[in-house]
């Protein structure tokens, strides 16, 4: 992400985890995450607190009036802010410094090189704050190894970033055991003292329930997809096609659209954006892969929608419609590069892309256009959608945290959820003026130094309500946003959608192998039949077992929707 633009609907303000498309992948539904977080590894109630027992725990919502966004948020989706603020006009979010000067160490991943923990941003947010941060920056890549052996000692730091991808093994019943009970001072109407963590949606804090308790500062997120078909609208224009508006329109485009022998190839791989045509449950946390249908518990696995979305998806390949180097694998992040060469004229990843796509081309062709169209229905019709979790990172502290801590440590996260448009916000996300950031054509641009050192630090303590702020680009803004919003309107929860769930680990690798298969199924190199066989198999290893654990837990808790 370039210096002039942020978003909390992508990973971060700045896109902490550009630099690792692993993680990068597992954020965007790439990768499933493995395990949600909770209590002990046989959980019932514990990490799964809902319903009337939940509202006792979650801090009182009290939506952020400081800053009215251009694009106010809607149907899951997240605010879009399409205008940059002028210094003088920025508010202030935190009237008076509520830390009280004490000092907290905080461990977190970082990807790259951390910078000198006296560096001039550090040093001015801790003046601002009024707490003496010392960051504990581990490399990101192998985090969970660090993470994993930290939660094992007696020497836990104040502060602990969890993110959600790392949260397996022994992990989530070490939460439990080493970290606070927030709840005394933001359960209910406590919240109040920390304007900008009220102003966080409940659905995220319901996700910072660990063991029954209220353990977790939770980064929200938007929980419409965010995974969306990108297309060249330029190209569209310049060939005359029209956007495909169902299934078989979209692989008769996708033959007339294909010419191999010019290198340009109607897709990349559409295998996220099929799951979402079908409406398949959502792949990204392995609690959302049960929703209760018709009484009964049903994976995502086996469903009708499940198998055609694969069905679709390799018909692509088999017309040899799809760019070569997906069909050998090689997706992730060369997918936009494919993209933005012209060499695929749809593909679809995280929405971010599209901002990302469209700044990077400003300077190299001027003619480049893109856009988001709508996903469609199996038949032409509505979609079928299903919500992601609101959040999957969450910042905790320590149980030998004192009061004073605890309090500071709340205080850091109330200055970094300020909302966009204030000072507290501004100082978050570029740094210091001057030093940072410079103000070019009423846009904040980040210096050298902004790059390197105001980076994947107080992202992690604290952030605002989701929203979608690119002032460079508001057109891109505005799409983003509207397209998330109209997904928004066909959008349902699952039957553990906001919950926070472990898996007991005699079945956490069920189901480990579905993701290759599927990409073997599409890609022709497994058939449909050998999916129906592993679901068979799955059932008869553990998958009954298991549906029979969750259908226990949803009868002990309830939903949270």
């Amino acid at each position: 992400m370039t210096p002039n633009s942020a978003t909390s609907a992508a990973p971060s303000r700045r896109s902490f985890l550009a630099s690792t498309a692993v993680a990068a992948a597992a954020v965007a539904g790439g990768v499933p995450l493995l395990s949600a977080c909770g209590g002990s590894q046989e959980g019932r109630k514990e990490g799964t607190t809902s319903g009337k027992d939940a509202q006792k725990i979650l801090p009182t919502f009290v939506a952020s009036s400081v800053v009215a966004p251009d694009i106010p948020a809607k149907n899951g989706a997240p605010a879009g802010f399409t205008t940059a603020i002028a210094t003088a006009d920025l508010k202030t979010s935190v009237p008076k410094k509520l830390g009280s000067g004490g000092k907290l160490k905080v461990m977190s991943p970082f990807w790259g090189t951390p910078p000198k923990g006296d560096n001039p941003y550090y040093t001015a947010m801790n003046e601002a704050v009024g707490v003496d941060v010392t960051w504990q920056n581990q490399d990101g890549v192998t985090y969970d190894q660090k993470l994993g052996a930290v939660l094992a000692s007696s020497d836990i730091p104040d502060v602990v970033v969890v993110p959600g991808w790392n949260l397996m093994g022994k992990i989530p019943s070490a939460i439990n055991a080493k970290f606070a009970d927030l709840g005394p001072y933001l359960s209910g109407d406590k919240v109040k003292d920390y304007p900008n963590l009220a102003a966080v949606p409940s659905e995220a804090w319901q996700r910072g329930i660990f063991g029954g308790q209220l353990r977790a500062i939770p980064f929200p997120a938007p929980y419409v997809t965010d995974i969306a078909p990108m297309y060249r609208r330029d190209i569209f224009k310049e060939k005359g096609y029209s956007v495909p508006t169902s299934p078989d329109e979209f692989l008769s485009w996708a033959k007339e659209a294909t010419d191999a022998k010019s290198k340009v190839w109607a897709c990349d791989d559409m295998k996220w954006t099929a799951f979402n045509v079908y409406g398949v449950f959502p792949g990204s946390d392995k609690a959302l892969w049960w929703n209760l249908v018709d009484g009964k518990l049903v994976n995502r696995v086996e469903t009708e929608e499940y198998l055609e979305a694969l069905e679709w998806t390799r018909k692509l390949y088999a017309a040899d419609v799809v760019h070569p180097d997906a069909v050998s694998g090689k997706a992730g992040g060369d997918a936009r590069n494919r993209f933005t060469a012209g060499q695929s004229l749809v593909f679809n990843g995280n929405i971010s892309a599209w901002w990302g796509s469209v700044s990077e081309q400003a300077t190299q062709n001027s003619d480049f256009d893109m856009a988001a169209f709508d996903i469609f229905g199996p038949d032409g019709g509505d979609p079928a959608l299903w919500a992601v979790q609101p959040a999957n990172i969450f910042t905790f502290v320590s149980k030998k945290a004192t009061e004073q801590q605890i309090k500071d440590f709340l205080a850091l996260c109330n200055y970094c959820a300020a909302p966009y448009g204030t000072k507290e916000f501004m100082l978050t996300a570029y740094g210091v003026e001057g030093t940072d950031y410079e103000m070019k054509k009423g846009l904040p641009v980040k210096t050298t130094a902004g790059v390197n050192e105001v980076n994947g630090a107080y992202d992690y303590t604290g952030n605002p309500a989701p929203y979608t702020a690119y002032p460079d680009f508001p057109e891109v803004t505005k799409g983003m946003v509207e397209w998330m919003q109209r997904m928004g309107a066909f959008t349902k929860k699952t039957s553990f959608f906001g919950l926070t769930v472990t898996e007991p680990n005699r079945w956490a690798n069920l189901a480990d192998n579905f993701e290759q298969l599927e990409d073997d199924v599409v890609r022709g190199r497994k058939k449909i039949s050998d999916v129906q066989q592993a679901v068979s198999d799955w059932k008869s290893k553990g998958g009954d077992g298991l549906r029979d654990w969750y259908k226990k837990l949803l009868d002990d808790t309830g939903s949270a929707n």
